[in-house]
């Protein structure tokens, strides 16, 4: 058995009261070390399962399925420093920038997955989802606290910023969302615009400067061109399917 001087403090974080009140006969019999370690890793378990469950990532396809020869630009270098994790310790931002169809949300959703793996609690959502539901909120009180549920976790992640057009209302829902956590908690942005258009997504909103700016700061950009992997996926499915057809036919 380990040295009790580190057992026992494991024990108490566990709160495991029933074994620290018979330690003596426990150690012993050679019981603390293999407890203690079943309750912890029990716990890691469930914890991830729970954080996994919180993070709303949704289905998707794993990093190593991902083709990095279909976009005709990627900055790989980038993307894989992300994927680190390190700029959650500075609390920066990371943008994905491009078509659609060329992986932005597959690879914010890896990178979502990550740091949950990694220990830290993170919430995905789409900006449609995201503004659609505070701007739904009659109230402050009910507003407040649904901007502290997104303000809260370690890393957010901003799915398809530009697929709609939004009010003046939604932008300031937007920008005070980004200022809450600007320089306390890292935000991750997928979008098919450039910021010069963001005025189109938020048109005769007066912060989009502002809100752009904050996110912007420090921010690592990922842009990603090319044609749409959906798009050449259904025709792939297409093609098997005539194929198929043909085949079939006597």
């Amino acid at each position: 058995m380990k040295n009790p001087d580190t057992l026992q403090p494991r024990a108490k974080a566990l709160h495991l009261h029933g074994l620290l009140a018979h330690w003596s006969e426990a150690a012993a019999a050679g019981w603390p070390e293999v407890l203690i370690g079943w309750e912890e890793d029990e716990r890691a378990r469930r914890s991830l399962e729970r954080r996994l469950q919180g993070a709303h990532i949704g289905r998707f396809k794993p990093l190593c399925d991902f083709d990095w020869n279909w976009p005709t630009a990627i900055d790989r270098g980038t993307f894989e420093a992300l994927m680190s994790l390190d700029f959650l310790k500075d609390a920066t931002n990371a943008v994905l920038v491009g078509p659609n169809g060329v992986g932005k949300s597959t690879l914010a959703r890896n990178l979502a997955h990550e740091a949950v793996i990694h220990g830290h609690t993170v919430l995905f959502t789409t900006a449609g989802q995201l503004l659609g539901e505070l701007a739904s909120l009659d109230s402050d009180a009910a507003l407040r606290r649904r901007l502290r549920h997104y303000v809260a976790p370690a890393l957010l992640l901003i799915d398809e910023v530009g697929y709609l057009s939004y009010s003046n209302r939604h932008a300031d829902l937007m920008f005070e969302l980004i200022s809450r956590r600007y320089e306390q908690k890292s935000t991750v942005v997928t979008t098919n615009r450039a910021f010069a258009d963001w005025r189109e997504i938020f048109p005769n909103a007066a912060c989009v400067v502002s809100m752009v700016d904050r996110l912007m700061h420090n921010a690592e950009v990922v842009s990603i061109e090319g044609d749409s992997y959906r798009a050449k996926e259904a025709r792939e499915r297409a093609e098997r399917k005539v194929k198929q057809r043909r085949g079939g036919k006597s």
